[in-house]
């Protein structure tokens, strides 16, 4: 970060924060050498009443179990209309006419979906290796896209989706649904405001300890060669014998899937490249490996990976730590938090908690025991003299947490009203193609290390991956 920025975000954080109820909204107030409070989140929408010729008509490409928690979101938001159903699979395709009606459309062929007239955008959410194909092929047909992340299965494919997004002037949303959450917008105000100092180091992590939660999802009765369309559900993927575990639990294998890179990095990068006005890190050394769900997967229920970001002029260069465990014995939680050389942000899609901290520059009992006390003295009078200390930092110290509301819809609502107001063009998207890449690529850097046993090295810039 250039120092001259830095410099100026900080003096203009402290001197909001010091302001008092005048600044509430926006930073803590100062009331003494240190603060504790708690804040409320706030957001103004348009919620206007659409006649039924002005409702934006929605398909669902991929019935499974985000493609139906999408589908909730988005029918949340006003002047939206579910027309149409595709699945592979005839059991998702009656327990859509049971949420949302038998008169909707319902399909295994996600081409006669696009052929429609009456689908104005469509919701794809199907397995990984799906996603370029669909996408390309929706924006062709005139569709407008929310892409469920990772936006791609292999770095590759994403300037194609890129080119069909901009050639085809329609809206394309990647689906990571935190995205445009309260916490999100909140975070990346204070870390514009210098509310951290100079970022140093990200903390993602994500435990689990239950068989859903390591995808292990479970297998229909009535799921056979009938019910399951499954050479469709292969498509470019290698030719292999029916098997409903690959069609039910495909996360678990390369073919189909990105493993928990793909589903759950990918959210942390979507959350802090956003926040710091970032395109990505440059390196990533991963480790891990398959240490419980022995279920035939071949991908690893533990993964750490250790992440460098280049210096830019929006962030100082830093590290990130991205740790998954499937097996975690404590019981599960999770965490994403930004620290700075100033203090600490915990961020959540409803909630952020910032931390500012005053660095010690005095030496304390323990470095001076060795010296005389007279040389103790001197080496305290010294430091004394310097002012290191000064009211204005010991003024700025303290945590505040800003709370979402209780009646908040929450950051997957938030995404889709940020999709539909875009297609209304009411203001534009926040995860375009290309950012859905940078996140994408950043998080497959770490498959790419880990099944390689060496460092792997991405261009952020230019979204590719580089060879050393």
């Amino acid at each position: 970060m250039k120092s001259n920025k830095n410099n100026s975000s900080r003096r203009n954080f402290i001197k909001k924060a010091a302001l008092g109820t005048t600044a509430l909204s926006a930073t803590p107030t100062i009331l003494a050498s240190t603060y504790n409070q708690n804040l409320t989140l706030k957001r103004v929408y348009n919620n206007s009443l659409y006649t039924y010729n002005d409702h934006i008509n929605l398909a669902l490409i991929g019935s499974g179990i985000q493609g139906i928690y999408d589908t909730q979101s988005a029918l949340e938001v006003s002047g939206i209309k579910l027309v149409a159903v595709c699945d592979l699979y005839t059991g998702r395709l009656d327990r859509a006419k049971e949420l949302w009606g038998n008169d909707i459309f319902v399909t295994r062929d996600y081409r006669q979906i696009l052929e429609r007239k009456d689908v104005d955008a469509v919701i794809i959410a199907t397995p990984d290796h799906w996603h370029k194909k669909i996408t390309i092929e929706a924006l062709k047909a005139g569709k407008h896209v929310y892409c469920e992340k990772p936006m791609v299965q292999k770095w590759e494919d994403g300037q194609a989706i890129i080119s069909a997004q901009k050639s085809s002037g329609k809206i394309c949303q990647i689906g990571s649904q935190g995205m445009s959450s309260l916490g999100n917008e909140k975070a990346k105000q204070l870390y514009a405001d210098g509310a951290i100092g100079d970022i140093v180091m990200l903390d993602f992590y994500n435990d689990r300890y239950s068989a859903e939660g390591a995808w292990q999802y479970p297998i229909p009765p009535d799921a056979n060669e009938d019910t399951v369309d499954f050479d469709t559900f292969l498509g470019t993927a290698p030719k292999t014998p029916f098997e409903l575990k690959r069609f039910f639990r495909w996360r678990n294998y390369q073919d189909y899937g990105t493993g928990v890179a793909g589903d759950l990095f990918v959210h942390a990068f979507s959350t802090l490249n956003h926040v710091i006005n970032s395109h990505g890190p440059n390196r990533a050394q991963a480790t891990g490996g398959l240490r419980f769900w022995n279920d035939g997967r071949d991908v690893p229920d533990v993964s750490i990976t250790l992440y460098d970001y280049p210096k830019t002029d929006t962030h100082a260069a830093f590290n990130a730590a991205f740790r998954i465990n499937f097996i975690a014995g404590s019981g599960g939680g999770g965490g994403f938090k930004l620290i700075g050389t100033e203090g600490e942000m915990e961020i959540g899609q409803n909630s952020v908690k910032l931390k500012r901290s005053k660095l010690n520059l005095i030496p304390q009992g323990y470095s001076l025991i060795s010296f005389t006390e007279e040389t103790q003295k001197k080496i305290n009078a010294s430091y004394e003299a310097q002012n290191l200390n000064s009211r204005a930092s010991q003024l700025s110290t303290g945590e505040t947490t800003w709370q979402a509301p209780n009646d908040y819809k929450g950051g997957h609502y938030d995404h889709f009203y940020n999709f539909f107001q875009a297609i209304r063009g009411k203001g534009k998207i926040i995860q375009d193609p290309t950012f859905g890449l940078r996140a994408a690529g950043a998080a497959l850097l770490a498959n790419q290390s880990y099944f390689t046993k060496k460092a792997a090295h991405w261009d952020p810039d230019n979204m590719k991956t580089i060879s050393k």
